[in-house]
């Protein structure tokens, strides 16, 4: 199985246990990028979310599906935040440094880091009996 289909199939396993946990209805579009110039970049992307389109991309050439998953949570969350209406008003704010620009935004990154991540710990946990 190559690391595409890994990544898939986690995502599959992973996604309802998140739609559960962040409570949205709505469903997400998802889309795995393969891009080999921006893995090469030390900070390349990982993933962004499209408030407007509902669209979820992950970068995935190069990256271990662990962390795959782990920005996919987080961008879960941007989806559970647009649900509840949060980037309502934020304007044309959202290109580079927007979260040290606006502490709305930065509020909003602040929760997709901690919620994402403990997420998929959770998850994982939960996987292994830990929980």
């Amino acid at each position: 199985m190559n690391n595409l289909s890994i990544v898939k199939d986690l995502i599959k396993q992973f996604y309802p246990f998140a739609k559960q946990r962040f409570g949205f209805k709505k469903p997400v579009r998802l889309f795995l990028k393969q891009d080999p110039c921006n893995s090469d970049n030390p900070l390349g992307k990982t993933a962004h979310y499209d408030p407007r389109e509902f669209k979820i991309t992950l970068y995935v050439t190069g990256r271990h599906p662990k962390d795959i998953l782990r920005s996919f949570s987080h961008e879960l969350v941007h989806h559970k935040q647009n649900c509840e209406g949060c980037f309502n008003n934020v304007g044309g704010e959202m290109g580079e440094g927007y979260a040290q620009k606006n502490e709305h935004l930065r509020e909003m990154e602040r929760e997709a880091y901690l919620e994402g991540n403990l997420c998929l710990r959770d998850y994982e946990d939960g996987l292994k009996g830990d929980k």
